[in-house]
């Protein structure tokens, strides 16, 4: 029996979306768990960590969940322009990047920002943390692709690419990466620094994720997908995934089943069974959010907190009946970095005098 996972996606509309996903014998079963008005603005980025989910909108907010408890977290403001990109290091560092060209390394421990690296002069649009977690990329509206030393924080590689890039991905291994350049995606080896291999797509690339070491899925502006495998540098498999455009694609290993997700601004989330050795493509299950995604992450509870299948039956049965109503309880508390400390704001009614805690977060 596989075990669930969750899908998070973020939408126009400020909504962020839980749904968990039940593999079954023939269609997988996807119910929501929650449904939350997460930001003032669109959603641009969300990132999983095994507790937390992180949400980068354009209104210049990190918006933090704990995801075992379904409860808000806080917010992080540190960065002044779009949360353009989120990923999480293991469980202990979150990296940002944002329209203001700053790279921010935070512990999830305290939350504190413990690096602030300006790395564009232009918008910081894509990052990708290498599997070590020493090394990480970035691109930038500055047409420049960076490799960053995350132990002292300091710019490692600076590669001129004429063009500005807006995503870039490690391999699983972290022998090699992937730089998508409007319609065109250049793969490069670590060890040499230049392309090994480059792929041309329909449309601007709207998003990229490998699903091993050598095969990568493709989306771009339009309704299809595209599975590519890097040594042979050809397109093995294409299906059509949704009505429209496809906003982002993930992919997990279940066992030993490949499962594509992706999601589109017609306002599904579709779940695609890969098979790697013939390879096809079949659906297993989808559900409408009537709204129009953005960002898309997958997470995967842990068994040793995650509560028992009795205990999370009625908060499902909840969401599936009234869909509208969120389901995360706010925590009142609203993280803000200061200079040398963070601050806990407490949310209170308007007749009451607002109150300031002074320490960190626990």
């Amino acid at each position: 029996m596989l075990e669930p996972v969750e899908v998070v996606a973020g939408s126009y509309e400020q909504v962020v979306f839980g749904y968990r996903v039940f593999p079954e014998e023939k269609e997988w079963t996807v119910k929501p768990v929650f449904t939350h008005h997460a930001h003032t603005a669109s959603l641009s980025t969300v990132a999983a960590s095994k507790q937390f989910i992180a949400t980068g909108s354009k209104d210049e907010t990190i918006q933090l969940y704990d995801m075992t408890s379904k409860t808000e977290h806080g917010s992080l403001l540190h960065h002044e322009g779009t949360v353009s990109c989120l990923e999480f290091y293991g469980t202990s560092h979150l990296l940002s990047g944002g329209e203001d060209g700053l790279l921010c390394v935070w512990s999830t421990k305290t939350w504190e920002c413990l690096k602030t690296i300006k790395a564009h002069k232009g918008h910081v649009s894509s990052m990708s943390v290498h599997p070590s977690g020493k090394l990480a990329l970035s691109v930038g509206t500055d047409k420049k692709l960076r490799t960053w030393n995350l132990i002292d924080g300091r710019s490692a590689f600076c590669k001129i690419i004429k063009e500005n890039a807006h995503l870039v991905r490690w391999s699983p291994e972290g022998d090699k990466y992937a730089v998508a350049v409007n319609d065109k995606l250049d793969v490069y080896s670590l060890e040499s620094a230049s392309i090994i291999s480059t792929l041309t797509y329909r449309k601007r690339i709207s998003s990229i994720k490998f699903l091993n070491n050598t095969l990568l899925a493709v989306a771009g502006d339009d309704e299809n997908v595209q599975i590519y495998d890097l040594d042979s540098e050809k397109c093995i498999c294409e299906f059509k995934a949704h009505e429209i455009r496809v906003k982002a694609v993930e992919s997990l290993m279940m066992g030993e089943l490949c499962v594509i997700i992706t999601a589109s601004n017609d306002g599904f989330i579709k779940l695609w069974k890969f098979n790697m050795e013939k390879p096809e493509v079949c659906l297993l299950g989808q559900v409408n959010t009537t709204a129009r995604l953005t960002c898309l992450s997958v997470w995967r509870p842990n068994p040793a907190k995650e509560p028992s299948a009795e205990k999370t039956a009625e908060p499902e049965t909840t969401a599936s009946t009234n869909k509208e109503e969120p389901l995360l309880s706010p925590s009142n508390k609203r993280v803000r970095i200061a200079p040398d400390q963070v601050i806990l704001e407490e949310d209170v009614s308007k007749k009451q005098t607002k109150k300031k805690k002074k320490q960190k977060v626990q």
